[in-house]
């Protein structure tokens, strides 16, 4: 394809994607593209439709699939920077894959290929060579296919969640950062104590909502309650409501609520942050045709909600799901717990193939997840076994497939960014 028709292609995925949205609140997306123009890897981010868009195009490949195993839950926008810890429904700190919102049922290679071709970015970010970068990716590669089998064939060879028992070095440390948080430095940061009692603090991106918003609120929080296990009746009650505006790039233009909750107990320190956000249709759903998957889902919101629940074992229990206005909302958690991997912080070739090992076996447990073992009947067979099945012991191959992609799509992504920027600064994206 030419310069011209890959800016032409670019151009329409971007707006067939976003031109809506941007009719809506072309000031949030002006802030959004400037983010994505910063760096190849900015804009890789906010680019999920392009990347479906290709391997549904320029870039599809049949290598490794079969009918089962172009209908596993993926997590639909899995690059190096959505990864980070929790604390799961059994008090557990975890590091795992995050971020949902991306999630739908499709080939399990899409979430492979998507992360390594943003491994092949962090590293030219990091001035690594072609080499290095072939050897994380076989890394990887190897890692995810070692616990994959190894869960698939039950025996101790796989090496389980990532947790603090079971990880060293980087992510180690990541763990022990977020042990450190606690509710109540939340809680400190986020409200403050008025008349006795804890309120949203002012900040920027934070408003305050009139009355008829509150109600609407009210009532779809009364509805998600009904997506989740009984918790106590204290829990229950709101004691204030803030919207919040400017979360993420993905999130663009998309109104968000805080909600703080009474604790577990009537002392300030264990008060609740919950977000209820809008939930977006998948870039990667345009790609898949599977009817079974289309209609298993109620709304957005549920989809999301459910997706993470399948990936993501033992997820955060205040997990859900409503609708607001009459459209899909998520509901969760604004967790004292979550800490991010800052890649600024690995550099050196070993420690970057270390924390890589960890994040294939990560991602191998993630696909292992939401299977015929789970409480959910969208995916009715075993990933694993399918998986493994499927790659059949090639792992030289398999693994050469993954690392040709990084290489060539990371170079594609690096064209396309500029591309883009180009399109941006000339004014000729619409509505913009």
């Amino acid at each position: 394809m030419t310069t011209d028709g890959r800016s032409a292609h670019i151009l329409n995925v971007l707006i067939t994607e976003f031109g809506d949205s941007i009719r809506r609140d072309p000031a949030a997306f002006r802030r959004k593209f400037r983010k994505m123009a910063a760096t190849p890897f900015a804009f890789y981010r906010g680019s999920a439709s392009l990347f479906y868009a290709d391997m549904t195009g320029a870039f599809a490949d049949d290598a490794f699939l079969d009918g089962r195993t172009r209908r596993v839950w993926i997590h639909g926008d899995l690059h190096a920077e959505n990864f980070g810890t929790y604390m799961n429904a059994s008090g557990v700190l975890v590091f795992n894959v995050n971020d949902f919102d991306e999630a739908y049922v499709g080939p399990y290679v899409w979430d492979l290929k998507r992360f390594v071709a943003s491994v092949a970015l962090v590293g030219y970010a990091k001035a690594l060579s072609d080499d290095v970068i072939t050897g994380l990716v076989t890394e990887f590669a190897r890692a995810y296919l070692a616990e994959l089998t190894g869960i698939s064939e039950g025996g101790d060879d796989a090496i389980g969640s990532l947790t603090l028992e079971t990880t060293s070095g980087v992510l180690h440390r990541v763990l022990q950062v977020a042990r450190l948080n606690t509710r109540v430095a939340l809680l400190d940061v986020e409200t403050t104590i008025d008349s006795f009692d804890r309120r949203f603090a002012a900040m920027d991106g934070r408003h305050p909502i009139d009355e008829e918003t509150r109600h609407a609120v009210e009532a779809a929080f009364r509805d998600y309650l009904t997506t989740l296990p009984t918790t106590s009746e204290v829990e229950h009650t709101i004691k204030d409501f803030a919207l919040r505006t400017g979360v993420g790039i993905g999130s663009a233009g998309l109104p968000s609520y805080n909600m703080l909750l009474e604790g577990h107990t009537q002392a300030l320190e264990n008060d609740v942050i919950l977000y209820m956000k809008q939930a977006q249709v998948p870039a990667v759903a345009r790609h898949i045709t599977d009817e079974k998957v289309h209609g298993y889902f109620k709304h957005q919101g549920h989809r999301t909600a459910e997706s993470q629940r399948a990936l993501q074992a033992y997820a955060d229990p205040w997990l859900g799901y409503t609708t607001l206005n009459g459209v899909g909302q998520l509901v969760a958690e604004v967790s004292p717990y979550s800490s991010d991997l800052n890649w600024e912080d690995v550099n050196e070739p070993e420690e970057l193939a270390s924390v890589i090992r960890d994040l294939g076996r990560a991602v191998a447990r993630m696909h292992s997840v939401a299977d015929d073992e789970s409480s959910h009947d969208l995916v009715d067979f075993s990933t694993e076994d399918a998986i493994t099945a499927v790659i059949d012991g090639d792992t030289g191959g398999f693994t050469t497939m993954l690392v040709d992609f990084a290489h060539s799509y990371g170079a594609q992504a690096r064209a396309d960014h500029q591309l883009f920027v180009d399109l941006f600064r000339n004014g000729r994206l619409p509505g913009l």
